[in-house]
């Protein structure tokens, strides 16, 4: 029983912490003041959460029980959360010892504390190489030779440098996007004007995929849909805020290669072998692991999820013969496939269903789609521009569909 003053603290204290955990890794809204919601009752405390992509607050106590405490709220101004799945599971392992009795409050709130570890070298350096990685994954995914894949490796390398070094420095990290669509951009027309042809726009958004507020967008849609329209309206906003300053770098990297007089050499996408395209996807699916900072003993799952996403999606669009303007019914099945198992395995494992949920939709996140409408915007090809921003709102469509139903088909046992 919780029963005094010191104990209400201590409890407050914890969910407070636990609040601050689940934002930091990456929890949407929904899912974060659901887990709150549940932590707080099983304690024994009366507790209002609301959330949003920069804050969280948190209402305690009320009313006449001693337990309850008296009524106490909370502010917490945070920095927009970086998914990172392996702190996820260990502050959710936290809680369940907490909430079951095998670990004191205070315990569990140095425990949470103590996840503050400071990345060490190796780490940020594998993180860095990762998106090289990831970028040239996501090039023999699009088809590319050995060309585009070569740059866009050597190009996401340097975003990645870029991004994990200079994340240190305030004002490097706030035009990191800009500067990092402009040296892809200049880069890969520089290759393709003086060493060999490319197929520029696909290579682009192959070194900038990480980048790319793809999953943002998602995560903003599918908080609308479940009504919490102040979050999903900022987060939708911020995503559109990214998309605008990678669209500012490609544009003015591509006005100055016209004012230098280069002459880039474009060439088509041949289409990729089907070797190369497994071997793509095996290392997709390694290096999302790899920035979705996952355990090692998850590596396996993660790459499994991703691999099952991009085959039935692919599948799905082979069998039912759809075409670039049709309803992507493969992204539909894909995403309901990967939330119900995600849910199914919450369940079984009691650990969260973000481990196979979020590795699951990356590859069909739009995020690229709203680069080049924005591109095309920009560059005065309003009619391509349209279209290609419903292409995107008809993916966000069948992308948070797919969420919505798989959660029916298995509802979510946990909130994580």
């Amino acid at each position: 029983m919780h029963d005094d003053q010191t104990s209400f603290a201590d409890r407050t204290a914890f969910i407070v912490e636990l609040a601050r955990r689940l934002h930091t890794y990456g929890t949407n809204s929904p899912r974060l003041e659901a887990a709150l919601t549940r932590a707080s009752e099983r304690l024994g405390l009366r507790c209002e959460v609301w959330s949003n992509p920069t804050g969280i607050i948190i209402s305690f106590g009320g009313g006449s029980e001693a337990s309850i405490g008296a009524e106490s709220t909370r502010v917490l101004r945070l920095p927009p959360g970086d998914v990172d799945l392996r702190k996820l599971c260990e502050a959710d392992a936290i809680a369940e010892r907490v909430m079951i009795g095998e670990l004191e409050l205070r315990g569990g709130l140095a425990a949470l504390r103590a996840l503050d570890r400071p990345a060490s070298s190796i780490t940020r350096w594998r993180s860095a190489a990762s998106f090289g990685l990831a970028s040239a994954s996501v090039a023999g995914l699009f088809g590319g030779g050995l060309a585009e894949i070569s740059v866009a490796a050597t190009i996401g390398l340097m975003i990645g440098m870029l991004t994990v070094f200079g994340s240190g420095s305030p004002r490097v990290a706030e035009a990191s996007d800009a500067l990092a669509a402009f040296v892809a951009s200049l880069f890969a027309a520089a290759i393709a004007s003086f060493v060999l042809p490319l197929a520029l726009k696909p290579v682009i958004i192959a070194a900038l995929i990480v980048l790319l507020p793809g999953m943002t967008l998602t995560v903003a849609a599918a908080e609308l849909t479940s009504q919490h329209l102040v979050s999903g309206t900022a987060r939708f906003a911020g995503a559109m805020a990214t998309l605008a300053k990678l669209t500012f770098g490609t544009v003015a990297a591509n006005e100055l290669v016209r004012f230098l007089g280069w002459l880039p050499m474009e060439s088509s996408l041949a289409g990729a072998p089907v070797w190369l395209e497994l071997l793509s996807l095996l290392t997709a699916g390694f290096s999302f692991a790899v920035l979705f900072q996952a355990a090692y003993r998850d590596y396996p799952l993660v790459m499994l999820a991703a691999g099952l996403s991009y085959a039935i999606t692919r599948l799905s669009g082979l069998w039912l013969n759809t075409g670039p303007g049709d309803f992507p019914t493969g992204v539909f099945l894909s995403a309901m496939t990967v939330t119900a198992l995600g849910n199914l395995y919450a369940r079984w494992r009691n650990r969260p269903g973000a481990v196979i949920r979020v590795p699951g939709i990356i590859l069909m996140v739009p995020g690229s789609v709203g680069f080049r409408s924005l591109s095309s915007l920009m560059e005065g090809d309003v009619l391509v521009g349209l279209d290609t921003a419903r292409i995107l709102v008809v993916a966000l469509v069948a992308l948070v569909a797919g969420l919505l139903f798989g959660n029916l088909i298995a509802p979510a046992r946990r909130s994580l």
